[in-house]
């Protein structure tokens, strides 16, 4: 790979993920103060992800893999992503926001799968050369909430009050123009796929991987990714909302420490999990969920602010710890027939199915807890998903088998 192919990949990481952080992050704070919607509207809205996740396959499985070059369909992509946003920029009501943001997310989860496609197409070894590349997407992700709280202080009491959140749109419009053009100046990435053979919705969806939930602990391991995604949603939906409530400053550049942490904790998963083994990585996990939503419910903006601030440090152990070893396992057990299908199917089962029902109960408890017109009982909020984190973990714990898994080829 050239040094110039390398910054092109590079770049194309950071606004990939930039534009991501540039707006979901704060979508609930904007959805509560600015456009007066309610926990179970703004659960409605976070759950547009899990519906684009559930439609990114047959994006992906059925034209991207076999009729156009990868590099091609991002960049129209993002450019329908830029012309979405500037429509979520002017709108003013939330029934006239929810169509805008749901067409925008059908366009952007796909574009996940794509920026990894074009990457992957111009290595040699990706196992050593594509982490390099995607961390600059975790940069990207970082530096679009510094430059919303600590740049242009959209975040800030009197400037969420004034709707300066509602410059997020815009700015991530931007990036997604600038993207979408930059994207037909990318290395070209032809279809792989067969064009004579004939691909079943069974396959694109990774469906034909359900086999493989025959073996118990493969089963196990399936309902607890699922399950575990519920409490994943209401960190998703509620912790800028939270901490911007409760008087926090600069929320969303505070909540770049978690990815921080994710990169950190990344570097530290290959060794914990060969020391450890796969199952007290995922327990591990899920305690730190557990411990992460005690830490919001009785921390404070006074003495125990250092509760808050250790809460979000826990989403690299949180994220890392569950999910990429949970791909690395769903690798080994799918073996080389269901390799490409046993990781669609876990996608599509905890960033679709999973997400999808976290967030309508994160919208359930959160209006439940509601005090007045805006304000909320957040203790009892995060409550909720604590109690519900550890009851996956015992359920995992008691009823997943522990087995070795060949641990010699793991890089990450």
């Amino acid at each position: 790979m050239t040094k110039l192919v390398r910054i092109q990949l590079s770049l194309m990481m950071f606004l990939e993920f930039f534009i991501w952080g540039g707006w979901f992050v704060t979508l609930g704070t904007f959805l509560d103060i600015n456009l007066n919607a309610s926990g179970g509207q703004i659960a409605t809205a976070f759950s547009t992800q899990s519906w684009g996740a559930i439609i990114a396959p047959f994006i992906i499985g059925l034209i991207a893999d076999r009729f156009f070059n990868a590099e091609k369909i991002l960049g129209f992509l993002h450019i329908i992503g830029a012309i979405l946003m500037y429509l979520m920029y002017i709108s003013t009501d939330f029934a006239e926001f929810y169509p805008l943001v749901l067409g925008y997310m059908i366009a952007y989860m796909p574009t996940l799968a794509l920026v990894n496609s074009v990457s992957f197409n111009q290595m040699k070894d990706p196992a050593k050369e594509f982490s390099f590349i995607r961390v600059f997407g975790t940069i990207g992700w970082i530096t679009a909430g510094l430059i919303i709280s600590w740049v242009f202080f959209w975040d800030a009491p009197e400037a969420r009050q004034d709707g300066m959140l509602r410059n997020t749109f815009l700015m991530v419009g931007i990036a997604s123009a600038f993207l979408g053009l930059f994207s037909f100046t990318l290395p070209k990435t032809p279809p792989t796929a067969d064009k004579s053979k004939k691909v079943s919705v069974v396959e694109t969806l990774g469906l034909d991987a359900l086999g493989l939930l025959k073996d118990r602990n493969f089963l196990m391991f399936f309902i607890a990714s699922v399950l575990i995604c519920i409490p994943l949603a209401f960190y998703y939906q509620n912790t800028n909302l939270f901490l911007s409530e409760i008087g926090v400053e600069n929320p969303t550049g505070l909540m770049t420490i978690g990815q921080a942490s994710e990169v950190l904790f990344m570097l530290l998963l290959p060794f914990f999990f060969k020391r450890f083994g796969f199952k007290m990585t995922i327990i591990a996990g899920m305690l730190a969920w557990t411990l992460r939503y005690l830490l919001f419910a009785y921390g404070d903006t006074g003495e125990l602010m250092f509760m808050l601030i250790t809460g979000i440090a826990l989403h690299g152990i949180c994220y890392d710890f569950f999910f990429v070893s949970g791909q690395i396992y769903t690798d080994f057990k799918a073996g080389a027939k269901y390799k490409s299908s046993a990781q669609g199917l876990i996608t599509l089962a905890t960033y679709g199915v999973g997400m999808l029902i976290g967030f309508y109960v994160a919208g359930l408890i959160t209006d439940a807890n509601l005090i007045g017109v805006k304000e909320h009982s957040w203790e009892a909020i995060w409550i909720f998903p604590a109690a519900f984190a550890f009851g996956v973990m015992v359920l995992f714990a008691l009823f997943f088998k522990n087995e070795e898994i060949d641990k010699k080829n793991i890089e990450i």
